[in-house]
């Protein structure tokens, strides 16, 4: 306790307790503050954010101390609440509108855990428990349940039965229809970020939310792929692994986990007449990635990537193949020669579906290595010697393509062919 917070009957809540009980670290501490008002916390020299409740920065450490408060359902979607803060709420009923039992404990100055809806046995019995059924108000409870599967699936943890009933009732009466495009994204992107993100498609399938809030996605279960390249059948499950392979070949880059997810859009439009077979998928998936991503307003680095692994990852595949010329031609489409850095995710995102099959986790891709070993080959040819011989204008680039071409074949012990 500092001077700013002597006088205040603060907790730590949230997220905080929740980690250091399971042994994790974590970044934020957010607090509550009971039994205060606003004029208290401002003559105690925090300074006040947030424009729906009273939230207020610690004045040195930053961190957030809210006001307690209950909240009331007033309209459909997550924004349609009304929120009461007062010296006369408790905090057993600040905790009673939180989300999940195991982000519903705090813990006092002295470190003793105040648990009134057993998160504690939660936490052990690695089970994801809603706190009430005020969850089924907020739609976005669904995505931040997928969210925190994704998170701690590999400890073992798994969500109550009664808790995925409420999410379905969610996806039954509407309410998931009410998220906005922009949380949506948010939650989509933390969740690409985290160790285990086939664990969010998994989520959202069980509840019926996955239909309806990325259909591009769900469409790709039950299309079946050939079984001597993807002895795992399903192009969702494909998915799945291949989204499972991003943490440990990019830890926490929610950018390639992206491209990852949309590679194989394609798949589902493929069809069935055609099927196990999905000629051409790569070129069919390009309007899918791009309306996904217009609809969720994706940032356009994370769109260009994606469009760009759904339309090239068997190029990539198939590098042994390819000609010095060619590989020349993947990297400026890739643009790689002015962005270096989205060859090496486009390799890793590729690199990710490739061992995304079922046994083939651990198969070597030699293919993102060599493609960035032509990218520094072509990259260290300079146009000045070129000009010391005198060319000029249209002539100079079509000299520096040359060069590049036969840097490329010389890293990559091949033949100068300009295919």
């Amino acid at each position: 306790m500092d001077k700013h917070t002597q006088g205040l009957n603060c907790y730590l809540v949230g997220g905080a307790v929740r980690d250091r009980l399971l042994g994790r670290a974590h970044g934020d501490r957010d607090y509550v503050v009971v039994g205060s008002t606003p004029e208290a916390m401002l003559a105690a020299g925090f300074r006040p954010v947030g424009a729906d409740f009273p939230v207020f920065l610690h004045p040195q450490t930053q961190a957030e101390y809210a006001l307690a408060r209950t909240e009331r359902k007033t309209g459909r979607g997550y924004a349609g609440f009304t929120f009461h803060t007062g010296a006369d709420v408790s905090l057993e009923e600040d905790l009673r509108r939180r989300d999940f039992t195991i982000n519903a404990m705090a813990e006092d100055a002295d470190g003793q855990v105040i648990d009134p809806y057993g998160g504690r046995q939660d936490l052990q019995q690695r089970l994801l428990r809603h706190v009430s059924e005020a969850f089924a108000e907020d739609p976005l409870r669904i995505l931040r349940a997928a969210r925190f599967l994704a998170r701690f699936a590999p400890l073992g943890f798994r969500l109550a039965p009664q808790t995925l009933e409420l999410m379905r009732g969610m996806v039954d009466n509407g309410e998931v229809d009410h998220l906005v495009p922009e949380r949506i994204w948010q939650e989509l992107r933390r969740a690409l970020s985290e160790a285990q993100p086939s664990a969010f498609l998994a989520t959202l399938r069980d509840c019926g939310a996955l239909a309806r809030l990325f259909p591009e996605i769900d469409g790709l279960y039950g299309v079946p792929q050939r079984a001597e390249y993807h002895p795992e059948i399903d192009s969702g499950i494909h998915l799945q692994l291949v989204l499972d392979q991003c943490p440990r070949l990019a830890p926490g880059d929610d950018l390639v986990a992206y491209a990852a997810l949309v590679h194989d859009l394609g798949k589902a439009l493929t069809p069935t007449e055609e099927w196990p077979r999905h000629v051409l998928h790569e070129q069919r998936g390009i309007d899918p990635v791009k309306a996904l991503s217009a609809r969720l307003k994706v940032p356009t680095e994370h769109r260009d990537l994606g469009v760009l692994v759904c339309e090239h990852h068997l190029t990539l595949h198939r590098f042994g193949e390819l000609r010095p010329g060619t590989v020349l031609k993947l990297l400026e489409r890739l643009d790689g020669l002015r962005k270096p850095e989205r060859v090496r995710r486009f390799a890793l995102a590729c690199e990710a579906d490739h061992r995304g099959r079922l046994g083939r986790s651990e198969e070597p891709y030699p293919q993102g290595e060599r493609l960035q070993s032509a990218l520094r080959a072509a990259l260290a040819v300079s146009t000045a010697p070129l000009l010391e011989r005198g060319l000029s204008g249209p002539a100079v680039g079509e000299a520096l393509r040359r060069e590049r071409i036969k840097a490329v074949a010389a890293v990559l012990g091949a033949g100068a062919g300009e295919a």
